[in-house]
């Protein structure tokens, strides 16, 4: 047996073994009364993509929180301490989006965005249950796989089972029925004990995505311990993803081809763009000859209106990327589809991420699925309900876990909270952040940044407006913060392909 380490690292100094014992004892004792964790024995560690030291912790907390006799996973997570010796008591966490990613894989790539926030304040990423360092619900990844693959139901929900058999012989998976102990009610427990694990009386939540759902769900368990909540891209809980999606991607693409019509290079050079559309949509499924865009191997499979869909749906989220969709989309009608394919691997072939696709269905298959079939969007005229209609199919083999119907309200707010939504985002649009901040009530603020799409915190200045939020002295000055800027970002124009011998640069001066 190992003492712990002490928060560098290092082995803490023997003394007499009774003096340990007795102290040792106390501390279990203290946690117990406090049915808390004692206080975390970090390590110093490494993660990639980072140069400054991080600290690496863990904390054990039951697999069912209501029976204890099911057994127990590790919850693990980063904090990435703040640079001034004097720093300020509340923490900052950070909410992966997904469901499924992994915070600690994320943090590279987000610590830069809270940079500022860094110097005063502990940021801290917890891989949620089900991700990353925190029983993962991972199974093996096919990609890049074949496009035929891609284009068949079956073969996925296939696949999918193999997956659920994998997990079931994971050490901390029992049953199939432990499959559904991986949901946004209990995660958010686990997120507490890591406050109180830290010491903290307070922290702030920052979440993207999914992570806004979190972040709302922890407001409602534990409404005294948040100081500060930014929600990027509200995803309620009542949303009922599958459902919502069809609706908000058609006003997405709608708004793509009403900004390509008032684009003057847009107009001219794509002038039938919805005529391409409309005969694109109407020519599947068809047979095609393309190149996987991760392997490059030229691969024959029929194309079918769920992969093109799914293209457009990926390529919406990031306006950057919908630039390319009117050229891609002539091209595909054209029978050259690999722009589109190309837009769909954008995102899906990059590590960090990749979803946990355990938990992504534990947490929709009990969250949203139920609620399917009373929600009140009605699938939109292109998108359809093959979206929901394949999530019912994946889901009807997955195991549910039961949600409380407290889950689903939403209700005032005590701490500050600042909701930002994009206006061109196709998964979670303003209409949803105006909602819910209606629900959170005064002390909730809504900010829409006219031109971004899915996630806008990292765009130019908000980083500073969630800065200013989150460091203001009181809640008033919080809730103030000028965010006039946000109208200034523009959409990028649509993309223009150069061709051999058009659009040549000038001769360089010699």
């Amino acid at each position: 047996m190992s003492w712990p380490s002490d928060c560098t690292g290092r082995p803490r100094s023997a003394g007499p073994r009774r003096r340990r014992l007795a102290v040792i004892a106390g501390m279990a004792l203290a946690a117990v009364l406090l049915n808390a964790p004692a206080e975390a024995a970090l390590a110093d560690c490494h993660v990639a993509g980072i140069a400054q030291g991080v600290q690496c912790g863990v904390v054990r907390r039951p697999l069912d929180p209501a029976d204890a006799g099911r057994g127990s996973i590790d919850v693990g997570y980063v904090v990435v301490p703040a640079l001034a010796r004097r720093k300020l008591a509340d923490p900052v966490f950070m909410l992966a989006g997904g469901p499924g990613q992994s915070a600690t894989a994320l943090a590279s790539t987000v610590l830069p965005v809270v940079a500022r926030l860094n110097t005063r304040r502990d940021i801290v990423f917890v891989d949620q249950r089900g991700t990353g360092r925190s029983a993962p619900l991972v199974c093996a990844d096919p990609n890049p796989g074949e496009l035929a693959e891609q284009a068949d139901p079956e073969r996925q929900f296939k696949q999918l089972m193999r997956c659920k058999a994998e997990l079931l012989k994971l050490p901390y998976i029992h049953a199939e029925r432990d499959l559904g102990l991986f949901t946004t009610a209990i995660a958010v427990q686990d997120l507490d004990a890591v406050r109180r694990a830290l010491g903290a009386e307070q922290v702030d939540l920052v979440g993207g995505s999914y992570g806004t759902r979190v972040g709302l769900e922890y407001l409602r368990q534990f409404p005294t311990r948040v100081r500060r909540a930014v929600l990027d891209g509200v995803a309620p809980p009542d949303m009922v993803l599958p459902a919502s999606f069809s609706v908000d991607n058609q006003a997405a693409f709608d708004a793509l081809l009403a900004a390509c019509r008032a684009e003057p290079a847009c107009a001219a050079a794509h002038p039938k763009l919805h005529l391409h559309w409309e005969s694109l949509l109407a020519s599947l499924p068809r047979p095609v000859v393309a190149r996987h865009p991760l392997t490059g191997r030229e691969e024959r499979f029929t194309l079918t209106r769920e992969m093109v869909l799914s293209a457009v749906r990926g390529a919406l989220y990031a306006p950057w990327l919908a630039a390319a969709l009117p050229v891609a989309i002539e091209r595909a009608d054209e029978g050259q589809p690999e722009g589109l394919l190309g837009l769909a691997a954008t995102f899906t072939s990059r590590k960090s991420t990749q979803l946990a696709i355990g938990m992504h269905f534990s947490v929709v298959c009990a969250e949203d699925l139920p609620r399917l079939a009373d929600a009140t969007e009605r699938p939109a005229a292109d998108f359809g309900n093959d979206f929901a209609a394949t999530y019912e199919r994946m889901c009807a083999g997955w195991p549910r876990g039961a949600v409380p119907e407290a889950f689903y309200r939403v209700g005032p707010s005590m701490a500050p909270v600042l909701l930002l939504s994009g206006g061109a985002d196709p998964a979670t649009p303003p209409r949803h952040g105006e909602r819910v901040a209606r629900l959170l009530g005064a002390r909730a603020r809504h900010v829409v940044v006219p031109n971004a799409g899915h996630g806008t915190m990292a765009l130019g200045c908000l980083r500073d407006v969630v800065y200013k939020f989150i460091d203001a002295a009181d809640a008033d000055t919080a809730l103030a913060v000028d965010a006039s800027c946000v109208a200034g970002i523009p959409r990028p124009p649509a993309f223009r392909p150069i061709s051999p011998g058009a659009d040549s640069p000038p001769e360089p001066m010699r």
